[in-house]
Parts: C-alpha cells; structure tokens; sequence
C-alpha cells in the first residue's frame, strides 16, 4: 500500500515497501511520524544524520528540511503518518490532556529506538491505523483517531526518556558527512567552497565531495542549495524582511538567482510564496 501525502488533508496515513524509493530533500506544514520497518538508510533530518535500525520511530516538525537515502539492494519498508496539528489541536486533542505535540514542538525532530514489546506495541497500532484510514466509512475515521490519540499519548510517554544522546555513525563515513552538514549549517549564509570546507576539515575536498555524495544522494551544493531554500522559506513567512534582503541573508548575491532558485525548487516567486502563506494564515485565524 502506497499513499500520497497531500497538504490539503488534516491526516494521511501509508505503509509502503519498495526497492528504488529515493525521496529529495523536502518540507512540508504537517508534523510528521515516520516508523523504519526495513531495508538500509541513511535518515538525514536538517544537519543530522540517522543511520536507521528497525523499530526506529523519528518524530519530524515538517519545516525542517529531511529526506531519506535509501539504498537499493534492500527492500524499504516504513510506515508514514503526516497530520494537520491545528486541526489534532482542535478536534483529536482532549481538552483535558497535556499537550501531545509537545515533543514536535520544543524537540521538533527526536529519534525513538523502540525495541521488544515497545517495538511490537507501536507496531501492532501501525496496522490497524493502516487499515482503518483505508476504510472510508464514518465510523472507521473515528476509530483512527482514536487510535491516533493512543499512539501520540505512547509517544509523549516515550518522549519523557533522556533524548539528549550522541549519535553513533557505523563508520568514519558517515562522520565525515555529519562535519560537512554541520559546516553547512553554520556558514549556508556565505560563500562556501570545496576549498574552505577541505581547509577546514582537514580532508581531500574530491574524498569530500564522493564521500556526500554516497551517503546523502545528493552532492554537497545540491544539499547547500536546499538548504538556503529551506531558510529563505521560512524567513518569507516569519520575518517582514524586505525580500532582496532575505535572499541576500541566505547566500545569494543576486536577486534575480535567487529568484529564480526559488521558484526551480518551490514552483512559485518568493513573492507569491510569502503571499500564498499569508493567506492561509488569515484562514486558520
């Protein structure tokens, strides 16, 4: 079964399992609850790398930017649920109960190792979650978020566990790959080159740039590139910033490539993208 997410939904919910799934770097306003049932990935999540296990639950703040690099010779499987908070705020959330979207809110993107009978719980809730959304009678939808309810109660109570752990790479790879990331996300605001990141590493800037490629899928500008977008995405909507001004904070040094950066990558002008999003704010007010 293989769902498509679409932001209009307040909730979608898809099991799916394939060979070739290779997902670009993304965002998106829903939160999402992503479960790794199998195969072989590299997770990354903003300038994090998760090389993923079964029984891995990742909780994600859709503004942040992620993707996976899965690799082809083992079958994907994961589980994805992607929902609306306001509408989990206004219609699922009981008024008497803590805040369930805490742990998307103040961690924004946690990692969960489920193991044993945590591992089979979350699992076992995963499967009638699945069956239920792809039942379309009324009763059925209830019975989801229901169980929708259930499963973010679990996790808040799993989020109550130290989150504060290093994370372990199988190899220097992968070590390599988080320092570039890293150096990325301290300096995506000014000219970057394979130069300064080689001076800066202390490696060969062609091991560099094979190494992340490998790991992420992508090439080291390509993930640069994104990630300015990412931010210019979120300056759009959160700061008045003159939109010159934007474009210059996030690395571009002409408005017009920043211009026409942004609408490769989001299909809209920056322009029509604050306006767009402006517009469904007054609408959720």
């Amino acid at each position: 079964m293989s769902t498509q997410h679409q932001i209009s939904l307040p909730y979608t919910m898809g099991t799916s399992s394939d060979f070739s799934a290779q997902i670009p770097y993304h965002t998106h306003f829903h939160y999402e609850i992503y479960y790794f049932h199998a195969g072989k990935v590299n997770y990354l999540i903003n300038d994090r790398i998760h090389v993923l296990e079964p029984g891995d639950l990742l909780l994600m703040h859709g503004m942040t930017l992620h993707r996976a690099n899965v690799d082809p010779s083992e079958e994907y499987v994961r589980s994805i649920l992607h929902f609306d908070p306001f509408y989990f705020k206004q219609f699922i959330q009981p008024l008497f109960a803590a805040d369930l979207l805490e742990p998307f809110q103040k961690l924004q993107n946690v990692r969960l190792q489920l193991r044993g009978s945590e591992k089979a719980e979350v699992e076992e809730i995963l499967l009638k979650l699945g069956q239920l959304y792809d039942q379309q009678d009324p009763f059925s939808q209830q019975r989801f978020q229901a169980r929708m309810l259930d499963l973010l109660i679990l996790i808040n109570q799993h989020c109550q566990k130290p989150l504060n752990e290093k994370p372990t790479f199988p190899s220097s790879k992968e070590q390599h790959v988080q320092a570039i990331i890293s150096y990325i996300e301290l300096h995506y605001g000014e000219d970057i080159t394979l130069e300064g990141i080689q001076t800066e590493l202390h490696l060969s800037k062609f091991y560099l740039a094979k190494t992340f490629k490998e790991v992420t899928g992508s090439t080291i500008f390509q993930f640069l590139m994104l990630r300015r977008i990412y931010q210019a995405k979120i300056d759009l909507i959160d700061s008045g910033k003159p939109i010159t001004e934007v474009g210059y904070e996030v690395g571009f040094k002409h408005p017009s490539h920043f211009s026409r950066a942004f609408k490769l990558h989001t299909e809209l002008t920056p322009e029509q993208y604050r306006k767009q999003h402006q517009l469904l704010s007054a609408g959720q007010q």
